[in-house]
């Protein structure tokens, strides 16, 4: 469970009965607390990238989602739903290094009707279509609903609404939180998975592959359908003996269920020079595989470019995930693997 070392309240945010509530919960478990009489984020140590970083993955803010227009999320859905902002992990490969620049702090939002009230005018204004919701853009939401319930009201919502969908992913494995709340079928819950060389070395204060299985299989177990998004798949020495250790390991563990309706999602590793630039800072000493030299530079559809792995490399990729997935998981679904 993630336990803050301080938690920051903005201003605002007294204004909501569950801030309060809060207030009063981390201040009887002996956690700092800071008022702010703006807000406008502050009181966070830190000299250094590096120390800053460490810092603010340490900290959680309690504020106010003020603005109420949604941010697109194409193609995978078509909204993303603002319940949270940042994540705990500290994976140092993460595009949120770039996204939150200064900014690594966790916050999570108090007015969590309002904001499925404005998802709700949403789905109106698309009464004709399903109209999909995505939980996780810029964070991973599971860490604190264990304070904020914010998940389990998003999921209960999504339930009454047959012309809707969320979908969120994540890393962790707290999933007792929410697992029980009325889902319908219409909330899909996606782990992000990794060989535990990967996780170790770079998915810092993450649970272990075995631990994000056993979640999924808790999960799937009630119903959800759930996805597996592998990534980031680095091309690296023996890479397709340990990947396929990894999903014989998730065979191992969800066979047994019935029914199912899972899905994967594969993704190379892939960086852009301001990318690494953020993480040379935060992580001076990472061994993330970064040489351009390595890669084929390509540029992309947002206005900048990545440094990929080749057109060879990237086919080879393809061919063992298909091949395996098709294997162990014949009834499954590929949604992509890039």
């Amino acid at each position: 469970m993630f336990i803050p070392d301080r938690v920051i309240f903005e201003k605002d945010a007294f204004q909501y009965k569950k801030a309060v509530e809060l207030f009063d919960y981390f201040r009887s478990k002996g956690i700092e607390i800071i008022s702010l009489s703006s807000n406008r984020v502050q009181g966070i140590p830190g000299d250094s990238p590096a120390e800053k970083y460490a810092e603010g993955k340490r900290t959680l803010v309690i504020g106010v989602r003020k603005t109420l227009k949604f941010q697109t999320c194409k193609p995978s859905a078509h909204f993303q739903l603002p319940l949270v902002s940042g994540c705990v992990g500290q994976c140092e490969y993460c595009y949120l290094n770039t996204q939150l620049g200064d900014k690594p702090y966790i916050r999570a939002y108090v007015n969590i009707e309002e904001i499925l009230a404005q998802a709700d005018k949403y789905i109106k204004e698309r009464r004709d279509d399903i109209t999909i919701f995505e939980g996780s853009a810029t964070s991973d939401p599971l860490p604190v609903e264990p304070y904020t319930k914010g998940l389990t009201k998003a999921i209960e919502f999504f339930a009454e609404r047959p012309n809707a969908r969320f979908r969120f992913v994540t890393k962790f494995s707290n999933v007792e939180d929410f697992i029980d709340a009325e889902h319908r079928g219409n909330t899909s819950v996606r782990f992000s998975l990794n060989i535990d060389e990967v996780i170790n070395n770079y998915e810092h204060k993450t649970p272990s592959a075995r631990k994000r299985i056993e979640a999924a299989a808790k999960v799937i177990e009630k119903g959800y359908p759930t996805g597996f998004l592998i990534a980031p798949v680095f091309l690296e020495e023996d890479w397709k003996k340990e990947y396929d250790a990894l999903l014989k390991m998730l065979k191992d563990n969800i066979c047994h269920i019935s029914n199912k309706d899972i899905s994967f999602e594969i993704i190379s590793h892939r960086f852009t020079a301001k990318a690494k630039n953020k993480i040379l800072q935060v992580f001076p000493g990472t061994t993330l595989p970064m040489n351009e030299g390595n890669r084929s530079y390509r540029f992309g559809q947002f206005g900048y470019g990545k440094y990929i792995y080749n057109k060879e490399q990237i086919e080879d990729m393809k061919e063992f995930f298909q091949k395996a997935i098709r294997n162990y998981f014949p009834e499954s679904r590929i949604l992509y693997i890039i």
